[in-house]
């Protein structure tokens, strides 16, 4: 008669979940080659399901009455995908796809106040001084196969805010808009890039 010992039963268990997490493995590298199956590798900066080797991003236009802000706004969208992708940014006549937009509202409005009172002949004055705004812009933009004028997508309702300090100098508060402007590109643009690329 055969006495199996506990180290033999622990031994067997090990084989048997070493075997077990082999099949597990293989099965995985048949889904992963397999294109039917859920898993599959895709090169990095490659859209899922659209073929995009090109691109052209040309100028926003802008429908807004601050103007200047464009430029910006187009440099940070190219840097995003020259930066995180393999699609090359072509002229219109040479690329695959045109990325379009238009940027159809840049808004501010009041944050923070200090707020002052006197008393002069008996009346008490109030000055509401703004300290802080809101930056607000709303983006329309589009993703266009040249070949055939298919819209590969679109989002109308795209919108981004910052915040920036108000001070009595008119050249600082330009530069502190100028600098919620573009935190506000780059959320956008980090949008935009994951919409064209990963195809959410």
């Amino acid at each position: 008669m055969k006495i199996i010992t506990v180290s033999d039963e622990a031994e067997n268990f090990f084989q048997c979940k070493n075997l077990l997490l082999l099949f597990l493995f293989l099965l995985f590298l048949l889904c992963c080659i397999n294109p039917g199956c859920g898993y599959h590798f895709r090169p990095v900066g490659r859209p899922i399901g659209v073929s995009l080797d090109s691109i052209a991003i040309p100028l926003f236009s802008s429908t807004s009455s601050l103007i200047g802000f464009e430029g910006e706004f187009i440099r940070v969208v190219r840097e995003e995908f020259i930066t995180n992708s393999r699609v090359r940014i072509e002229s219109k006549d040479k690329a695959q796809a045109v990325l379009s937009g238009r940027i159809y509202s840049i808004t501010t409005e009041p944050l923070t106040y200090t707020v002052t009172q006197q008393t002069i002949h008996n009346y008490l004055s109030t000055d509401e001084v703004t300290k802080s705004r809101t930056l607000k812009v709303g983006l329309d933009v589009k993703l266009t196969d040249t070949a055939t004028g298919k819209i590969i997508w679109q989002d109308s309702t795209l919108t981004g805010k910052a915040n920036f300090l108000v001070s009595a100098d008119p050249l600082t508060n330009r530069y502190n808009q100028r600098r919620a402007f573009i935190s506000i590109a780059q959320e956008l643009a980090t949008k935009i890039y994951a919409r064209t690329m990963e195809r959410f």
